[in-house]
């Protein structure tokens, strides 16, 4: 096992133009629960009917039953090993980007500056009458919420039924098929678009290596089989190993 981090760890130093692909397994070790899998919130709620923009615009109350507490307790969440690590690889010059479908903003808290949040960030909710913003945690009680005008609050967050942010979609694209290694971490590779973005960079040549206590990603060149936290912190001080001789 040491030595296949430590030729994972090489690949990054040799090549470094890594790109991540982060899903919610990388922040269910800093307590954010997980959707998708047993036991997360989908298989408590129906999402069709709790986060839906069509269900939201009919009656907002569902959404913030479930996403409430969530959003006003933002700063109690803190990022783990494996988000600081890939903030330290990217200082590092190793880490080009981070394209994420978590919305819990831990990327850029823990000092990741190229992030594309391709579902959005619970740190911004904004007012759909007037556009007024809060940042998490300040955002008013109420299930809806209301703004001060009496308008209803959304977080700046992807509901179903709504486009991904341009932006964050298309710097993704370039990304993935510009890059010459790419780290899945944590992502169960089902939702898409995010799931065909491994493919994508292996499509155009990058060495693809898969970072998931469960296995997503067939096709992956390198499988390491654990959670997110213990894999970066490894691959981290291997990275620095190679680099010190």
């Amino acid at each position: 096992m040491e030595e296949l981090y430590r030729t994972v760890a090489q690949l990054l130093v040799s090549d470094k133009q890594c790109v991540a692909l982060t899903g919610a397994g990388i922040s269910a070790e800093s307590g954010i629960p997980t959707f998708r899998s047993k036991g997360g919130l989908w298989e408590k709620y129906d999402p069709v009917v709790y986060a839906s923009i069509e269900v939201f615009n009919q009656d907002p109350s569902k959404y913030w039953t479930i996403r409430g507490d969530f959003i006003r307790n933002y700063d109690n969440y803190e990022p783990n090993a494996a988000h600081y690590a890939l903030a330290e690889l990217e200082k590092m010059g190793i880490v080009r980007h981070v394209i994420t479908q978590n919305i819990d903003g831990l990327h850029k808290k823990a000092g990741s500056r190229k992030v594309a949040e391709l579902h959005g960030s619970l740190r911004e909710t904004y007012c759909l009458s007037c556009g007024k913003e809060y940042l998490a945690p300040n955002v008013p009680d109420g299930t809806p919420p209301a703004c001060d005008c009496g308008g209803v609050l959304k977080p700046n967050t992807v509901l179903f039924g709504e486009q991904l942010p341009r932006d964050a979609l298309e710097t993704a694209y370039q990304e993935s098929s510009t890059c010459k290694t790419m780290l899945v971490i944590g992502t169960s590779a089902v939702v898409q678009p995010a799931a065909s973005l491994p493919s994508l960079a292996k499509q155009k040549g990058a060495a693809v290596i898969e970072v998931n206590p469960q296995k997503s990603f067939p096709a992956a060149d390198y499988y390491l089989e654990e959670k997110a936290g213990i894999v970066m912190s490894m691959i981290l001080n291997e990275v620095k190993k190679i680099q010190d001789t």
